[in-house]
């Protein structure tokens, strides 16, 4: 039988002024969780699908202008070998991720999970300074093609052309400020929202297949202007392939779709370990997702191909990062373009939207239980005004280009991508199910192929996430060690003997422990140990003591729960911990000690000799260290009340 016993962890330190009280109205004392990763109402799959649309359907926005200056007249059988990939690469890797994490981890949890120690916790970081490229050049490259839309409208003042910057900015800006005020994510306005943004598009290219119907002299141009470049079908498909990572864009939204399946209604008799329907149905929401935008994708580049002149999706050219919109004027006037410029900006905005509250996610998520996130990080204001201020720089950097930033997005959804398909292998491979991780092995190497590819063409996305990755990692390590005398722990568990050894103390009077380095465990080393601290500390020679030993499980680890049982070794009392460090470890014992016998123990050290800093570097990697002065703070922290808090001595 195991005793627990709860115990708190260490309050966030008071801040005074309106300001501070406004910025951290929201803080979240949670170390896994966030404002949008509580429990949520569900809804039907495919209200869902909505939600993850106005990023993934969003793309419609700026894919066909993107894929046409990249390919040329190639676009529309280079668009071809995208949704080859996307519907039996993309697709089946993420729905193999929707099985192995039906609570919305995704493919980084996965990876966590196989991944140990310090090594998993450095590649985890690294995939967020991705995943941060990834949302970050979601928000600026969407207001950016937002602001296109803005501008080539033909009733917009002419005052904002040649702006683009101060209107992307604004767009930003306004984004930010919503979420400041309080935003909440709104299944019914992306339902909206992606149900009108997907029927003016359905409008706009079935209005442009006739066009082509009507006229097919436009095909035989096309087509004499592919084979005047290309001597035949086997080059075309050739080339087709090594253009596929410049098209990368339209790969978005697959984690996203798996980040949000806590939000999927499942079956009546889902249970928490097993959502057996909410797995199906978020199958559903990938697979139909995914064939709405194969079908886009692939009229929308056709018509845009044929129908718009090549000069035009040059940069500056009135179809840059607008294809559909400039044939939404073209062929259906000006008023039925301004309706569908306004309906691509809202989409555009709200994908924006979407990103902001993913990277509001990640962070408590992830970095607070690593300890590498400071107590501020929980609240959204203050991450909102970090990120918005992000979008900013980046947004200046790019001078709110589409095409500029098109190689950034792609880097971070293909890595993404590629680390999925990396997870979904291994997890194939450890389930023994060779043939299916042989196809999985296939696509990792083909994504892994267009990303290594896309990041020497486009080195601005690689160097956006390097410059990511390392302020996290920095950022990271400078929390950890800001934090380290934090309790980190909240419960401990003592088996039956450990409560035995105690409630039997507890009648002696105080409960004294001598804290102790195991290393031979026999009674020489108990005998020797307990003369040199009586000596040093004058404990009273009638007093009982006992030996607390703390074993480090894995010092990577920030929180975790304190395992404490009880042994008899050579006529010595022994309570041997497992925790993430040894000064937390401790500290959680003697306070549950306290709660369970409503003693105050007193607990004893030997000074540690030796180098601070380098004691300093032991406890942050080790979890070991000078472990007495550490226990000492993490007790005045977590215990204000001195009467209360368990006595330290040190001889």
């Amino acid at each position: 039988m195991v005793t627990k016993t709860r115990i708190g962890p260490s309050r966030p330190e008071h801040h005074e002024g309106p300001l501070a009280e406004w910025l951290l109205e929201d803080h979240h004392e949670e170390a896994d969780t966030g404002p949008y990763t509580k429990a949520h109402q569900t809804h039907s799959w495919w209200q869902v699908m909505c939600l993850t649309g106005v990023d993934y359907f969003s793309t419609l926005g700026y894919q066909p202008g993107i894929a046409a200056l990249a390919a040329g007249f190639l676009s529309p059988l280079a668009t071809l070998v995208l949704v080859l990939l996307t519907l039996f690469g993309a697709l089946p890797v993420y729905r193999w991720v929707a099985r192995s994490s039906p609570h919305g981890e995704g493919s980084l949890a996965m990876l966590e999970r196989l991944l140990s120690w310090w090594q998993g916790k450095l590649f985890v970081l690294a995939l967020l300074g991705f995943v941060a490229t990834d949302f970050i050049i979601t928000i600026t490259l969407s207001a950016a093609d937002a602001t296109a839309h803005v501008i080539e409208n033909p009733f917009v003042p002419d005052a904002l052309d040649g702006h683009p910057i101060g209107v992307t900015l604004f767009l930003i800006g306004l984004l930010g400020a919503v979420f400041l005020k309080g935003f909440k994510e709104a299944i019914g306005i992306a339902v909206g929202l992606v149900g009108a943004y997907l029927a003016l598009n359905l409008v706009v290219i079935v209005v442009a297949l006739q066009h082509v119907a009507n006229n097919p002299h436009v095909i035989v141009n096309w087509r004499d202007m592919l084979f005047a470049r290309y001597d035949n079908i086997w080059m075309m498909v050739g080339i087709s392939l090594i253009l596929f990572p410049r098209l990368a864009l339209g790969l978005s939204g697959f984690e996203t779709g798996v980040a949000v399946m806590p939000l999927v209604k499942g079956a009546p008799g889902d249970s928490p370990r097993k959502p057996v329907g909410r797995i199906r149905n978020t199958g559903k929401l990938l697979t139909t997702a995914a064939v709405i935008m194969s079908i886009f994708l692939i009229t929308s580049s056709f018509v845009t191909t044929v129908l718009i002149p090549h000069e035009a999706f040059l940069p500056g050219g009135p179809a840059n990062g607008r294809a559909l919109a400039y044939l939404a004027h073209a062929e259906l006037g000006e008023g039925f373009g301004s309706i569908y410029d306004l309906s691509t900006i809202l989409i555009l905005w709200f994908a924006g939207a979407s990103a902001m509250a993913g990277l509001l996610n990640i962070v408590p998520r992830y970095l607070p239980r690593y300890g590498m996130a400071p107590d501020w990080a929980r609240a959204v204001r203050p991450l909102v005004m970090v990120y918005t201020a992000i979008a900013f720089a980046v947004t200046i950097i790019f001078r709110a280009s589409v095409d500029a930033q098109g190689g950034a997005y792609a880097t971070g959804v293909l890595v993404l991508i590629t680390s999925a398909a990396f997870a979904v292998m291994l997890s194939a491979r450890r389930k023994r199910r060779n043939r299916i991780t042989i196809y999985f092995a296939a696509i990792f190497l083909i994504f892994l192929y267009t990303t290594i590819v896309n990041m020497i063409e486009r080195t601005d996305g690689l160097k956006i996430a390097t410059f990511f990755i390392a302020a996290i990692v920095i950022m990271s390590f400078i929390s950890r060690i800001w934090r380290s005398t934090e309790l980190r722990s909240t419960e401990v568990q003592f088996d039956d003997e450990a409560m035995r050894f105690l409630q039997e103390a507890s009648t002696y009077g105080p409960i004294r422990l001598i804290a102790n380095h195991p290393d031979e465990r026999n009674s020489r080393e108990y005998l020797i140990k307990e003369r040199e601290e009586r000596e040093a500390a004058h404990i009273p020679a009638g007093d009982p003591v006992m030996f607390l030993e703390v074993k480090v499980r894995d010092a990577s680890d920030f929180a975790s729960t304190v395992k404490v049982r009880g042994e008899e070794i050579g006529g010595y009392r022994v309570l041997s911990a497992e925790s993430a460090s040894v000064p937390n470890g401790i500290a959680a014992t003697l306070l549950a000690i306290r709660n369970e016998t409503n003693e105050r123990p007193h607990i004893y050290f030997g000074w540690t000799e030796g180098n601070p800093l380098k004691y300093l570097a032991r406890f942050v990697l080790f979890g070991e260290g000078d472990i007495a002065p550490v226990t000492r703070e993490i007790l005045r922290k977590a215990e204000p009340d001195r009467a209360r808090r368990p006595a330290v001595h040190v001889g």
